[in-house]
């Protein structure tokens, strides 16, 4: 008979399984009708946004991961720069907004099954509605029975649904530019600098940075990593080239075949599939990658469903969160944090009835998550910041090149990046029927006000027995 010992811990994960996790996290095909809209300009907003956003959170991530590798990520960054108060408000805003981004994608998986079935179901609100209701019960329904198999499919999906669709397209286009088919973009000087004049049509930018968030979100498995300081960092700069790349000229094939006021926000992607297949004579393969796409992506939801709910449960060890939201079932599962997940995401959708089209919707809350997720990230940037001043440099890590002047460089430029994110949100794009300009920033104000105001509360009225 066995004794079990105590062993140190084995360190799994390398630099290829970082990149892995970091791809499924961040590409996403949700966001390529939006980019596809920018045209060949899209190359210039990406590697703009890569500058300003995604290189400060690629170099942040590296060092804060690296000197405080514990599950918890950016709860663990916040709660040490600023205390345990803001780091529930952090981490309470991370899963919120997963929330609320949950409607979109499911938008953008409806939206795929609808053209399998007809196309014209896309603009009804009522079959949107449903469908994505039921989706997302369902899942929480699975969720609730643990996600020791689960975890695995997700992943399956996450890369036949995402990342082989991805890649497939980008080869279509490859094809379609080299035959020298008929394109709807121009390849010149002019369409490549975007008309920077429109607030409105600037607000796009809010799109192309939320579509590369998530890159820190590996954080978490630091401590599995077998060279923290060396992989880390490595895994992150591939994963940010390979993220940009794909999504530049997955966006890319999309514009070419379709014209740019024509773009469907939810149902982009397909269309354009629809436009090779046909041109290619593989009219056979759109039901294939549909279906695809539509695993990967409710995979991906379920996934989404469970992870931040588990992350939101870290900080209750501090006792942040009260008796009655730490309820696991027999599974393990918090069950308590899923349904109100799932009420919340219930009153979300109303938004289909109060909007004046699917397009709209999909905009709002996309945006509304932008903005959420850009608070985030100003809590991680300065964090970085004081962290850097109140810890030290820690031994092991890897650090910002330049000492303190890198830092407040590295951040500085993330921080004021985020600022200027969440002030461009408030300006609905031109190309986006949303009503009255009063009433679109309203529900943004409210939203975001909404969504912040309950880790204050609760924080405040917190006991000490919620302490475990």
């Amino acid at each position: 008979m066995n004794t079990p010992t105590s062993k140190p811990k084995v360190k799994t994960l390398s630099v290829f399984s970082l990149v892995m996790i970091n791809i499924i996290a961040v590409d996403s095909l949700r966001n390529l009708p939006i980019s596809a809209e920018y045209g060949f300009s899209i190359i210039f907003f990406y590697l703009i946004c890569s500058l300003i956003f995604l290189v400060p959170i690629t170099l942040v991530a590296a060092e804060l991961a690296t000197a405080w590798p514990k599950t918890g990520g950016i709860y663990i960054w916040t709660r040490e720069a600023f205390g345990p108060r803001v780091g529930f408000m952090v981490i309470w805003l991370q899963w919120i907004y997963n929330v609320v981004w949950n409607p979109t994608i499911l938008t953008f998986i409806v939206a795929i099954i609808a053209f399998l079935i007809n196309p014209h179901l896309v603009d009804n609100k009522t079959y949107m509605l449903t469908m994505i209701l039921v989706i997302f019960w369902g899942a929480t329904l699975a969720n609730s029975f643990g996600m020791r198999v689960a975890s695995w499919l997700s992943t399956i999906g996450a890369i036949f649904g995402t990342i082989l669709p991805m890649l497939f397209i980008i080869i279509l286009g490859a094809i379609w530019l080299f035959e020298g088919k008929p394109l709807h973009i121009n390849f010149n000087e002019a369409s490549f600098f975007p008309d920077l004049t429109s607030i409105n049509n600037l607000s796009f930018l809010i799109a192309v940075l939320f579509g590369l968030i998530g890159l820190e979100m590996s954080a978490v498995h630091a401590d599995d990593v077998k060279n923290p300081r060396r992989d880390f960092p490595r895994a992150l700069l591939i994963s940010a080239l390979i993220i940009v790349v794909t999504l530049i000229f997955s966006a890319l094939a999309i514009a070419m075949v379709l014209p740019h006021n024509k773009i469907s926000l939810v149902a982009g992607l397909i269309q354009s599939y629809s436009v090779f297949f046909k041109a290619y004579h593989m009219t056979w393969m759109t039901p294939i990658i549909a279906i695809l796409i539509i695993i990967g992506g409710i995979s991906g939801v379920s996934a989404w469903i469970i992870g931040p709910t588990k992350a939101l449960m870290v900080a209750s060890q501090d006792g942040s969160i009260p008796p009655l939201f730490k309820k696991q079932n027999r599974y393990g599962s918090p069950i308590a944090i899923l349904i109100l997940q799932a009420v919340i995401f219930t009153f979300l959708c109303s938004a289909f009835l109060l909007m004046p089209s699917v397009n709209s919707t999909f905009w709002i809350l996309s945006a509304m998550t932008a903005q959420l997720a850009m608070l985030v990230y100003v809590f991680m940037f300065a964090a970085a910041i004081r962290l850097r001043y109140k810890s030290g440099q820690k031994t092991g890590a890897f650090k910002i090149p330049f000492g303190k002047f890198g830092m407040w460089l590295t951040a500085g430029v993330g921080f004021l990046t985020c600022i200027a994110a969440i002030a461009l949100g408030f300006f609905p794009p031109s190309q986006i029927k949303s009503g009255s300009l009063v009433n679109y920033e309203t529900i943004l104000i409210a939203g975001i006000i909404l969504f912040s105001l309950p880790p204050l509360v609760i924080y405040k009225f917190r006991k000490p027995e919620w302490k475990d």
